[in-house]
């Protein structure tokens, strides 16, 4: 049993706009805990996060700094996953013997579900959403959350044992699970590239957070790996392994054969019509369906239970998803692509000419094979954000041809896109990159664009 938090005098570091941070203040307040929230950005960012409880109920909420007695003070630390955890005032609060935590953690700690937990440079909050689909056309009472979905910690109480949970786990997320030593008892992983690190001290750092999924698994847990991703095929588990993927398969799991899913789940073999079956374009979402495939599978669900619900899964906001149809141009939304692969997948799954609308904060990454991508077959692209001159530079290096043009904001981003297109043309907002220069989040970024794709009459001015 977790500790009892009723009058523990506890510090939200962060608040943050995605759920987590309110769900874990809301949490709290339930159990009886003395909630003190601090954060460094200004009430009106917040507004919408701090219209969700009742301010009169904390004991501080501290805006635009962080005072040191919260910290040292405190009996535990809720730290937003976006902190670093060298942070300073985490520092002396750990050397005064505070306890650090996460929303995720407290979670975990509370939760009495089965958990499906699904990682990956690329592709997993697809994977994870259609997992859960899955699940749910199986008749499971099943929960979504992690890093997709609503924090799940104000309803934990709800989860009963046999629940499936299905959580969406970022390496910032997995960091912290490690101190409690706990992995799920289905673990996917969707891909591994060099990512978040603004975040990580370097690229060892980030797999390690993200091998946590793999690490505490014991015999009866199970593995779904990328069998056609060279880091993934080599992270060590003691749990049962099935694989995806494009190659030949060494054991159980689902291979992607032409457009169809060829499934092995402990001798029972079935292929699955993707081009059929399966809505969303592009070969990458075909290696996520075969992932999501393989893992419920290995949960017992039917086959015609997933022939039955495949064709109904619409995707996710802001995941290479169709916005508008203008004077015969197709507008894409995905903003959910903070990496370059994922934005180079993007780009390849059309076979008409592709206006690119890329660039945004800066997360350290390497560039350059996105460069490549960009000049061998984006028909034109803005640049935006911090990356902007960086992408320049690389393709002006290349001597690229493809027409280009550095934005100042998204809508002169979008005026430029526009004027560079025609009838057939995509109109695709894949940045490869997070949002956090412009805009408040990637869900802010692809609500802006697809406003602005809805309201464009057709006209170039």
């Amino acid at each position: 049993m977790p500790p009892s938090l009723t009058n523990r005098r506890v510090t939200l570091m962060g608040l943050g706009g995605f759920g987590g941070g309110v769900g874990a203040v809301q949490f709290l307040l339930t159990r009886g805990a003395r909630v003190s929230v601090t954060d460094l950005r200004s009430r009106e960012v917040l507004r919408e996060s701090l219209a969700q409880f009742d301010e009169s109920r904390l004991e501080q909420l501290v805006l635009g700094a962080h005072p040191e007695s919260l910290f040292t003070e405190a009996d535990l630390i809720v730290v937003n996953p976006a902190v670093r955890r060298d942070h300073p005032l985490l520092r002396l609060a750990e050397s005064r013997g505070v306890e650090l935590t996460s929303e995720m953690n407290l979670f975990w700690q509370h939760q009495r579900g089965r958990v499906v937990g699904v990682t990956g440079s690329n592709g997993k909050s697809t994977t994870t959403a259609l997992i859960h689909h899955l699940l749910t056309a199986a008749g499971r009472r099943t929960w979504l959350g992690g890093n997709l979905g609503r924090s799940l910690l104000p309803v934990v109480d709800e989860i009963r044992p046999g629940d499936d949970v299905v959580l969406e786990l970022s390496s910032f997320m997995l960091a912290d699970l490690d101190r409690l030593r706990v992995s799920p008892h289905l673990s996917v992983v969707t891909s591994f590239a060099p990512n978040h690190l603004d975040w990580h001290p370097d690229l060892d750092d980030y797999r390690r957070a993200k091998q946590t999924i793999l690490r505490w698994q014991g015999p009866a847990d199970i593995a779904v790996l990328n069998a056609d991703d060279p880091d993934v095929r080599s992270w060590p588990t003691h749990g049962q392994i099935r694989w995806f993927g494009e190659s030949p398969l060494s054991g159980e799991g689902a291979r992607v054969v032409d457009r169809a899913a060829m499934a092995v789940e402990e001798g029972r073999a079935a292929e699955f019509d993707l081009n059929e079956l399966f809505p969303l374009p592009g070969r990458h979402n075909r290696w996520n369906a075969a992932a999501a495939i393989a893992a419920v599978r290995a949960l017992g669900v039917a086959d015609e239970v997933i022939r039955g619900a495949l064709p109904t899964f619409v995707g996710l906001p802001h995941r290479l998803q169709k916005v508008a149809v203008v004077a015969g141009r197709s507008f894409y939304n995905d903003s959910l692509a903070t990496t370059p692969e994922s934005a180079l997948c993007a780009l390849e799954a059309f076979d008409a000419p592709v206006i690119l609308l890329a660039g945004g904060y800066d997360k350290k990454v390497d560039l350059e094979a996105f460069a490549d991508g960009l000049a061998r077959r984006a028909k034109a692209v803005a640049l935006m954000g911090q990356t902007a001159a960086t992408l320049e530079q690389h393709l002006r290096q290349r001597g690229a041809t493809v027409p280009r043009h550095v934005a100042t904001d998204l809508a002169n981003a979008f005026a430029w896109a526009v004027r560079q297109s025609a009838p057939g043309d995509v109109i695709l907002l894949s940045p490869a990159c997070a949002s956090f220069d412009w805009f408040r989040n990637f869900a802010d970024r692809g609500d802006q664009f697809t406003a602005l794709a809805r309201s464009w009459t057709g006209s170039e001015g």
